[in-house]
């Protein structure tokens, strides 16, 4: 296939702001494709819903603020605690986690969500796909 070929991209319109409330999501159909559209300290972001690891419906898996290990002074652990501001979405399949701020795997920036461009205006959602 040439370029000549290839699809260019559309902008839908996908739901209104409140769709979306802070720390939720909005998994949508446009096109061919499907979108996780998500809400984090008041920033859209948006994935397609597709796990790199085996295609997996990551966007609809559960959402939850990422494990971090503390450590005292000598770098011993201390246990691990929740860090509520970096939200992660687990894919329901493998487990395979992802952080919604950037679509990257928390063990591997190698391992990323395919990112999809969001944006909000006058109350309405649209993405671009």
């Amino acid at each position: 296939m040439n370029s000549a070929d290839a699809i260019a991209p559309q902008r839908w319109l996908v739901g209104d702001s409140r769709d979306v409330a802070e720390r939720g999501r909005l998994v949508v159909d446009v096109g061919t494709a499907s979108v996780g559209i998500f809400r984090l300290h008041g920033a859209l972001h948006a994935y397609k819903n597709a796990c790199v690891h085996q295609g997996g419906p990551v966007c609809q898996g559960l959402l939850v603020p990422r494990v971090v290990e503390t450590l005292d002074k000598d770098l011993a652990s201390t246990g691990m605690t929740f860090d509520e501001n970096t939200l992660h979405i687990v894919c329901p399949w493998h487990g395979f986690e992802f952080s919604i701020q950037t679509g990257e795997h928390p063990g591997s920036s190698d391992l990323k969500l395919c990112r999809v461009d969001v944006s909000e205006e006058n109350g309405r959602i649209y993405v671009i796909v």
